[in-house]
């Protein structure tokens, strides 16, 4: 398996140049790993002392932050790397300030791994939740570079956990310690053999529980929201857009919506307008009109959704009416509103654990959406108990930053 893995993976990346001709979003993934090295020897010098991220895409990113923020104010000294797989990760965190350097991680060919890790010689490798590259974690095990999983998560289905998994299950023996999200991970790995487990939890909810001690005010939101009782539609994908536009249509005009799709391109959002029979407003024409008198106001830009959910009495949040993936339900949870999605989610854990607790919804298709949504508008009780039990969630479960930490100080020196 170990050969087929590496024959596969090196005519991957001879293929890379014609790969990314087929999409765009391709050509970000090849075009980006071609200067990986020249970046890495330019910023890195020999003498730094490197702690080194890999996140999947931005989710996993977002999980290592609150490590990443206290190893970076804690020393000083040492050079923060991470680096990306998912051009959707890599191009929405490049300019970020929290890294000394953020590249996308070569293809996990021999030759990339070794050049990788000799140029880079992390102190420390930190992976978070996913992301097992056999030859990188050889690599560092090769090198003695200790190598810590964190927010993972393991589910039966994984390859891990099946008669052909072998190759995979020794890939994972070369991880000094893995702190996983729960105790259903930890059984599997248990199972499997595995001692160096720690169950810490997500390490999410220390991130989105700090959102609410920031000042969340937006002024054009407070100027278009109003005082009316307001609805936030999250990250969502044409698929939810036939759950709730049927609802946005017919809702008296006493209700505000803030709908703020994951696809802003112009003709995407264009085709969300048109859909839409009440008096919407843009971000990007947001000087040009009154927003009190507006409806729905439709966010064409990045980087405010996370404030605006505090704006919300009720939440919508969109990936799991298809097979994308559902987004994040931590960020509104945080806030202490109702929260409502797709019916796609049985691979997030959060979701489940919060719908079993009653604060979370999921509905099928706009009938449902419309029941529960109604419900939750016309029964104030109701729906202030549902987000108490949203808010609960998340401050009962933080605490996994510092039992990371905890373990992390002692493979770092001063």
């Amino acid at each position: 398996m170990s050969i087929l893995y590496n024959i596969f993976i090196a005519i991957f990346n001879r293929l890379l140049p014609v790969i990314g001709l087929l999409s765009p979003k391709l050509e970000l993934f090849a075009n980006g790993r071609e200067l990986v090295f020249q970046v890495l020897n330019k910023k890195i010098l020999a003498e730094d002392r490197v702690l080194w991220f890999h996140c999947a895409s931005l989710g996993e990113y977002e999980q290592g932050v609150p490590v990443m923020e206290v190893l970076k104010k804690k020393y000083p000294n040492h050079k923060l790397l991470v680096t990306f797989f998912s051009p959707s990760g890599y191009e929405a965190k490049k300019k970020s300030t929290l890294a000394d350097v953020i590249v996308y991680l070569p293809l996990d060919t021999r030759s990339n791994a070794k050049r990788f890790i000799k140029l880079v010689n992390p102190e420390l490798a930190v992976f978070v939740k996913y992301e097992f590259w056999p030859n990188y974690l050889k690599t560092l095990q090769s090198h003695n570079i200790p190598t810590v999983f964190i927010s993972a998560a393991f589910r039966k289905d994984q390859a891990f956990f099946k008669w052909y998994g072998t190759f995979m299950r020794n890939v994972l023996k070369t991880v000094d310690h893995f702190f996983v999200q729960d105790v259903i991970s930890k059984t599997l790995m248990e199972k499997q053999g595995f001692v160096n487990l720690t169950v810490s939890g997500d390490t999410r909810f220390d991130r989105v529980s700090r959102q609410i001690e920031m000042d969340n005010h937006v002024d054009f939101i407070s100027d278009f929201v109003n005082n009316r009782l307001c609805i936030v539609i999250g990250s969502s994908w044409q698929q939810d857009e036939e759950v709730f536009i049927d609802f946005v249509n017919h809702a008296p005009d006493t209700l505000c919506f803030i709908i703020a799709p994951h696809e802003i391109k112009e003709n995407s959002v264009s085709l969300l307008q048109q859909k839409i029979k009440k008096k919407t407003v843009l971000y990007s024409e947001k000087d040009e009109v009154i927003l009190k008198n507006k409806q729905v106001f439709i966010m064409n830009s990045i980087g405010y959704l996370s404030r605006i959910y505090s704006y919300a009495d009720i939440a919508y949040v969109g990936g799991a009416m298809g097979t994308g993936g559902l987004h994040n339900i931590l960020e509104p949870a945080t806030f202490g509103i109702p929260i409502i999605i797709g019916k796609n989610f049985e691979k997030f854990r959060e979701a489940i654990q919060l719908q079993k607790l009653a604060g979370l919804f999921s509905v099928s298709n706009a009938d449902e959406f419309a029941i529960i949504t109604n419900k939750l508008i016309e029964d104030k009780k109701f729906r202030e108990k549902t987000g108490m039990i949203s808010g609960h969630f998340i401050n009962s479960n933080t605490g996994a930053t510092r039992t990371i930490l905890e373990y992390l100080s002692k493979l770092i020196h001063y």
